[in-house]
This record gives structure tokens, sequence and C-alpha cells, in this order.
């Protein structure tokens, strides 16, 4: 059984087991965290569930780090006009494993 559920504006499909980087939650390392927004459930035999029964749907979890990315270089550069821009950037995330998905 997997699920497709949304949030920080982005949509992850897990199994139960499975260990997923969201954006940062506002929770510590150890929490058990809850995502209600399903947006649907495939069941071992191919069966899918949409929005009808989909209304109490949830996939819990347990947030088991809170970090930084590596960083990514973003280098701008325009040739002929003496113009270069390095800039860094590091994502804040949270590493969710999954337990289960609540039909």
């Amino acid at each position: 059984m997997h699920a497709i559920f949304k949030t920080g504006g982005k949509q992850y499909r897990v199994a139960p087991g499975d260990t997923v980087r969201v954006e940062r939650l506002p929770h510590e390392a150890g929490t058990a965290v809850e995502f209600p927004q399903v947006l649907a459930v495939f069941g071992d035999d191919g069966a899918v569930l949409t929005q009808p029964e989909l209304s109490s749907a949830k996939v819990v979890g347990t947030i088991t780090d809170n970090d930084r990315a590596k960083k990514i270089v973003v280098f701008k550069f325009k040739r002929k006009k003496q113009y270069r821009r390095t800039i860094g950037h590091r994502q804040n995330y949270s590493e969710i494993k999954v337990d289960s998905i609540v039909v």
C-alpha cells in the first residue's frame, strides 16, 4: 500500500517504512506528525481510493531529523560585461519516517 500526500506545496509518494525529506516542520526530532492532506491511496491489489473515501485518510510518521541540505552554488555570468555573481543556498528540511497510512 502506498499513498500520495501534500505538504509544503509539494506532493510525495510514500509507503509504510519509507523515509522522505519534506520542507522544515516546526517540531522537534522524535515527534509524531500527521499529514491529513492525502490525495490518493493505492492498495496492494491495485485499487485506488480517491476523494469521497479519503476524507478521513492520513499519513502518520515520525520526525527523525531536522537539518539543512548540502550547499547549492548558483553562479551568474554575462560574457563580455565583467559580470559574475556567486551565491550559495542551503535548504532546511525535516526527515520523516512513515509509520502507517490510515484510511
